[in-house]
């Protein structure tokens, strides 16, 4: 078509009909100018649709991450109940002076109670790459971009809450730590973990019975189990309402582009 308006141009050149030569090379220039339009258009779209596949696959890397962070923190939050539960079974205990509570039964519950250290560790590499890269631009819901550069924060909020109920565990084992009176051993011993670590019985055992009639025992106790609640209830029950928001927002945008 162009090659057509050169000669016709040239012809009208030739002949002197300019106003004739005016109407093709305006044709020209609108030939010209909807070339330029229409590479233009093709190049957004390739460059939309580059982003959408870039955005898909974000989405479909995230809702990898946040179901394998929602499974760890569930786990998590039934460990955490196993400890104060059980540590609330010793509290009973302490106000019931009837109650004949045999040194086997005592062990195992201060072996479930302070056992296992909390630490949640979610899974953020993508995440924190695009964070880290400006890649959250490629996400276009706004909310979905909002709640996941506030992941962090929420994420933090939950470890010092851990490192308060951690410090609130090592006063529970500094009462045997530092104290000849009780003993690990005997713990170990009553739960057969010193069989699994193949150690020998201890062959005069001390009892730990007598941490029911104390005080600062019962201090240290009901302050753990007060900051264990209080970890599931204000950190982690949040924490996993929010990555359910999350990956409901992450589906439906997957959903949106199916």
């Amino acid at each position: 078509m162009i090659s057509l308006l050169r000669k016709t141009r040239k012809w009208l050149l030739e002949k002197n009909k300019f106003g004739k030569y005016a109407i093709y090379a305006i044709g020209e220039v609108f030939l010209i100018v909807i070339g330029i339009l229409i590479a233009l258009g093709l190049n957004n779209w390739k460059e939309r649709k580059s982003g959408e596949d870039r955005e898909q696959f974000y989405l479909s890397g995230l809702r990898e991450e946040f179901q394998q962070s929602k499974r760890k923190l569930e786990n998590l939050t039934q460990v955490n109940r196993v400890n104060y539960e059980d540590a609330k079974k010793i509290a009973s205990m302490m106000n019931n002076p009837e109650a004949k509570t045999s040194e086997k039964e005592l062990s195992q519950l201060l072996y479930n109670s302070v056992s296992y250290e909390l630490n949640y560790n979610p899974n953020n590499s993508l995440l924190n790459e695009l964070i880290s890269s400006g890649g959250l631009k490629d996400i276009s819901n706004p909310v979905l971009r909002a709640k996941l550069t506030g992941w962090e924060s929420f994420v933090q909020s939950v470890h010092r809450q851990e490192a308060n109920l951690r410090e609130q565990r090592e006063k529970l084992l500094d009462i045997f730590r530092n104290s000849n009176e009780r003993s690990i051993r005997t713990i170990l011993d009553k739960t057969q973990i010193s069989e699994q670590l193949e150690l020998r019985q201890a062959e005069d055992p001390v009892s730990n019975l007598d941490l029911l009639t104390s005080t600062e025992f019962e201090n240290n106790l009901l302050i753990y189990i007060l900051t264990g609640t209080s970890t599931e209830t204000a950190h982690y029950q949040p924490l996993l309402k929010e990555i359910d928001e999350i990956l409901l927002l992450i589906n439906a945008e997957i959903a949106e582009i199916d």
